[in-house]
Protein backbone atom coordinates (compact mmCIF):
# COMPACT_ATOMS: atom_id res chain seq x y z
CA UNK A 1 0.00 0.00 0.00
CA UNK A 2 1.25 3.96 0.15
CA UNK A 3 0.11 5.61 3.05
CA UNK A 4 2.33 8.23 3.56
CA UNK A 5 4.47 10.05 1.01
CA UNK A 6 6.55 13.82 0.36
CA UNK A 7 6.27 16.27 -1.62
CA UNK A 8 9.43 18.05 -0.04
CA UNK A 9 10.85 20.27 -3.09
CA UNK A 10 11.88 23.52 -1.92
CA UNK A 11 10.64 25.47 -4.84
CA UNK A 12 7.62 25.69 -5.81
CA UNK A 13 8.47 26.87 -9.08
CA UNK A 14 10.06 23.78 -9.90
CA UNK A 15 6.79 22.01 -9.78
CA UNK A 16 4.82 24.48 -11.84
CA UNK A 17 7.70 24.28 -13.92
CA UNK A 18 7.45 20.69 -14.51
CA UNK A 19 3.79 19.94 -13.99
CA UNK A 20 0.83 21.70 -15.51
CA UNK A 21 -0.59 23.07 -12.03
CA UNK A 22 -1.36 26.61 -13.33
CA UNK A 23 -0.61 29.54 -11.15
CA UNK A 24 -4.15 29.40 -8.71
CA UNK A 25 -3.50 26.24 -6.58
CA UNK A 26 -0.95 26.58 -3.31
CA UNK A 27 2.24 24.32 -3.49
CA UNK A 28 3.27 23.72 0.20
CA UNK A 29 6.22 21.64 0.91
CA UNK A 30 5.56 18.52 2.49
CA UNK A 31 7.48 15.78 4.41
CA UNK A 32 4.68 13.71 5.42
CA UNK A 33 1.12 13.73 3.40
CA UNK A 34 -1.22 11.38 5.19
CA UNK A 35 -4.76 10.00 4.02
CA UNK A 36 -7.36 12.59 4.58
CA UNK A 37 -4.73 15.60 3.65
CA UNK A 38 -5.77 17.35 1.03
CA UNK A 39 -3.18 16.40 -2.13
CA UNK A 40 -1.59 18.40 -5.20
CA UNK A 41 -2.62 16.30 -8.37
CA UNK A 42 -3.41 17.16 -11.77
CA UNK A 43 -6.64 16.04 -13.52
CA UNK A 44 -8.26 17.57 -16.35
CA UNK A 45 -11.76 19.39 -17.29
CA UNK A 46 -14.82 18.83 -19.56
CA UNK A 47 -12.58 19.57 -22.39
CA UNK A 48 -9.57 16.88 -21.56
CA UNK A 49 -7.32 20.09 -20.85
CA UNK A 50 -4.65 19.55 -17.58
CA UNK A 51 -5.72 21.59 -14.49
CA UNK A 52 -4.00 21.58 -11.16
CA UNK A 53 -6.23 21.29 -7.85
CA UNK A 54 -6.58 19.95 -4.11
CA UNK A 55 -8.33 16.77 -4.02
CA UNK A 56 -8.82 14.68 -0.83
CA UNK A 57 -6.99 11.60 -0.18
CA UNK A 58 -9.40 8.80 0.00
CA UNK A 59 -11.49 8.28 -3.23
CA UNK A 60 -15.36 8.78 -2.37
CA UNK A 61 -17.37 8.04 -5.71
CA UNK A 62 -20.61 9.35 -6.37
CA UNK A 63 -23.05 6.83 -4.70
CA UNK A 64 -21.30 6.80 -1.55
CA UNK A 65 -23.55 7.16 1.42
CA UNK A 66 -20.91 9.37 3.61
CA UNK A 67 -17.11 10.74 2.88
CA UNK A 68 -16.23 8.18 5.73
CA UNK A 69 -15.68 5.62 2.88
CA UNK A 70 -12.52 7.37 1.59
CA UNK A 71 -10.80 6.18 4.51
CA UNK A 72 -10.80 2.45 2.94
CA UNK A 73 -10.23 3.75 -0.48
CA UNK A 74 -6.31 6.01 -0.46
CA UNK A 75 -4.84 3.08 -2.37
CA UNK A 76 -6.89 0.95 -5.59
CA UNK A 77 -5.06 -2.50 -6.38
CA UNK A 78 -4.58 -2.53 -10.37
CA UNK A 79 -5.24 -6.06 -10.80
CA UNK A 80 -9.04 -5.62 -9.66
CA UNK A 81 -9.26 -1.49 -10.43
CA UNK A 82 -11.46 -2.90 -13.15
CA UNK A 83 -13.79 -5.40 -11.47
CA UNK A 84 -14.64 -3.04 -8.08
CA UNK A 85 -17.64 -0.22 -8.66
CA UNK A 86 -15.53 1.79 -6.40
CA UNK A 87 -12.82 2.37 -8.80
CA UNK A 88 -14.16 1.12 -12.47
CA UNK A 89 -15.78 4.30 -13.71
CA UNK A 90 -13.16 6.26 -12.24
CA UNK A 91 -10.19 4.23 -14.09
CA UNK A 92 -11.99 4.44 -17.52
CA UNK A 93 -12.80 8.02 -17.19
CA UNK A 94 -11.60 10.05 -14.75
CA UNK A 95 -7.89 9.61 -14.25
CA UNK A 96 -5.37 11.83 -12.16
CA UNK A 97 -1.57 12.69 -11.38
CA UNK A 98 -1.33 12.53 -7.66
CA UNK A 99 2.27 14.84 -7.22
CA UNK A 100 5.50 13.37 -5.08
CA UNK A 101 8.98 13.61 -4.71
CA UNK A 102 8.99 10.16 -2.37
CA UNK A 103 7.54 7.95 -0.38
CA UNK A 104 7.44 5.33 2.74
CA UNK A 105 7.45 2.27 3.64
CA UNK A 106 8.34 0.24 6.88
CA UNK A 107 10.80 -2.36 7.55
CA UNK A 108 9.90 -4.70 10.29
CA UNK A 109 12.87 -4.85 13.25
CA UNK A 110 12.63 -7.46 16.19
CA UNK A 111 10.64 -6.82 19.52
CA UNK A 112 8.00 -5.35 17.16
CA UNK A 113 9.70 -2.37 16.42
CA UNK A 114 10.08 -0.90 12.44
CA UNK A 115 12.35 1.59 10.37
CA UNK A 116 10.94 3.77 8.16
CA UNK A 117 12.58 4.17 4.99
CA UNK A 118 12.22 7.27 2.40
CA UNK A 119 12.06 5.74 -1.42
CA UNK A 120 12.20 8.11 -4.38
CA UNK A 121 13.50 7.80 -7.92
CA UNK A 122 17.75 7.44 -8.54
CA UNK A 123 17.69 11.29 -9.94
CA UNK A 124 15.97 12.34 -6.94
CA UNK A 125 13.60 13.91 -9.64
CA UNK A 126 9.45 14.71 -8.54
CA UNK A 127 7.29 12.63 -9.97
CA UNK A 128 3.19 11.51 -10.32
CA UNK A 129 1.77 8.71 -8.84
CA UNK A 130 -0.75 7.10 -11.19
CA UNK A 131 -4.17 8.14 -9.53
CA UNK A 132 -7.78 8.16 -9.87
CA UNK A 133 -10.47 11.00 -8.75
CA UNK A 134 -13.69 11.27 -8.64
CA UNK A 135 -16.59 13.93 -7.12
CA UNK A 136 -19.05 13.48 -4.36
CA UNK A 137 -21.98 15.88 -3.73
CA UNK A 138 -22.54 16.44 -0.06
CA UNK A 139 -26.42 16.77 1.50
CA UNK A 140 -25.99 20.52 1.89
CA UNK A 141 -25.11 21.02 -1.72
CA UNK A 142 -21.51 21.67 -1.90
CA UNK A 143 -19.30 18.99 -3.36
CA UNK A 144 -16.33 16.68 -2.56
CA UNK A 145 -13.08 15.70 -5.23
CA UNK A 146 -10.83 13.09 -3.75
CA UNK A 147 -9.09 10.72 -4.96
CA UNK A 148 -6.96 7.32 -4.68
CA UNK A 149 -3.33 5.97 -5.77
CA UNK A 150 -3.15 2.96 -7.60
CA UNK A 151 -0.69 0.15 -6.24
CA UNK A 152 0.58 -2.47 -7.91
CA UNK A 153 3.13 -5.65 -6.76
CA UNK A 154 6.80 -4.04 -5.63
CA UNK A 155 9.46 -4.43 -7.49
CA UNK A 156 12.35 -6.50 -6.35
CA UNK A 157 14.60 -2.82 -4.71
CA UNK A 158 10.99 -2.64 -2.27
CA UNK A 159 9.48 -6.26 -2.08
CA UNK A 160 12.08 -6.62 0.87
CA UNK A 161 10.14 -4.22 2.71
CA UNK A 162 6.63 -4.42 1.54
CA UNK A 163 4.82 -6.89 -0.99
CA UNK A 164 2.90 -3.69 -2.80
CA UNK A 165 4.04 -0.06 -4.44
CA UNK A 166 2.35 2.85 -5.23
CA UNK A 167 2.69 3.32 -9.63
CA UNK A 168 5.06 5.98 -10.46
CA UNK A 169 4.17 7.28 -14.25
CA UNK A 170 7.04 7.70 -16.76
CA UNK A 171 7.18 11.16 -17.31
CA UNK A 172 6.52 10.72 -20.78
CA UNK A 173 3.75 8.69 -20.41
CA UNK A 174 1.64 11.52 -17.80
CA UNK A 175 -0.04 12.95 -20.68
CA UNK A 176 -1.52 9.81 -22.21
CA UNK A 177 -2.16 8.60 -18.53
CA UNK A 178 -4.80 11.82 -18.36
CA UNK A 179 -6.68 11.06 -21.58
CA UNK A 180 -9.79 8.92 -21.04
CA UNK A 181 -8.97 8.22 -24.83
CA UNK A 182 -5.87 5.87 -23.46
CA UNK A 183 -6.92 2.34 -23.16
CA UNK A 184 -6.06 -1.18 -23.06
CA UNK A 185 -2.47 -2.16 -24.44
CA UNK A 186 -1.29 0.99 -23.47
CA UNK A 187 -1.95 1.35 -20.39
CA UNK A 188 -0.63 -1.91 -19.48
CA UNK A 189 2.49 -0.59 -20.16
CA UNK A 190 1.83 2.92 -18.87
CA UNK A 191 1.02 1.17 -15.36
CA UNK A 192 4.08 -0.99 -15.71
CA UNK A 193 5.38 0.82 -12.56
CA UNK A 194 8.96 2.05 -11.18
CA UNK A 195 12.10 -0.42 -12.50
CA UNK A 196 14.20 -1.36 -9.13
CA UNK A 197 17.12 0.25 -10.89
CA UNK A 198 15.48 3.41 -10.92
CA UNK A 199 14.74 2.99 -7.36
CA UNK A 200 16.25 4.27 -4.42
CA UNK A 201 15.88 4.00 -0.50
CA UNK A 202 17.56 5.26 2.44
CA UNK A 203 16.58 4.90 5.94
CA UNK A 204 14.89 7.94 7.60
CA UNK A 205 14.11 8.50 11.35
CA UNK A 206 10.67 7.76 12.77
CA UNK A 207 9.59 11.00 13.24
CA UNK A 208 7.35 10.74 10.18
CA UNK A 209 5.54 7.60 12.32
CA UNK A 210 3.12 10.35 13.77
CA UNK A 211 0.93 11.29 10.67
CA UNK A 212 0.37 14.80 12.40
CA UNK A 213 3.83 15.66 12.28
CA UNK A 214 4.59 17.36 8.50
CA UNK A 215 8.47 18.76 9.96
CA UNK A 216 11.91 18.06 7.53
CA UNK A 217 13.26 15.84 10.71
CA UNK A 218 11.09 13.13 8.73
CA UNK A 219 13.61 12.96 6.05
CA UNK A 220 16.90 13.17 8.75
CA UNK A 221 19.01 10.31 8.89
CA UNK A 222 18.20 7.73 12.03
CA UNK A 223 21.61 8.41 13.75
CA UNK A 224 20.20 12.31 13.72
CA UNK A 225 16.58 11.00 15.60
CA UNK A 226 15.40 13.84 17.53
CA UNK A 227 14.02 12.07 21.08
CA UNK A 228 10.31 13.68 20.91
CA UNK A 229 9.90 11.80 17.58
CA UNK A 230 10.11 8.13 19.54
CA UNK A 231 7.58 6.11 20.39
Amino acid sequence: MCGRYTLAAPDPAAIRDRFPVGESVEIRRRFNVAPGDDVLAVTTDRAGAPRGELLHWGLVPPWAKSPEMGLKTINARLETITERPTFRGAFARYRCLILADGFYEWQRLGGGSKQPFHITRRDAQPFAFAGLWSIWHRPDGGTMRSCTIITRAANSAIAGLHDRMPIILGRSDEREWLEAATAGARLDQILAGLPAGETELRPVCRAVNDARYDGPECLAPPAEEPQRALF
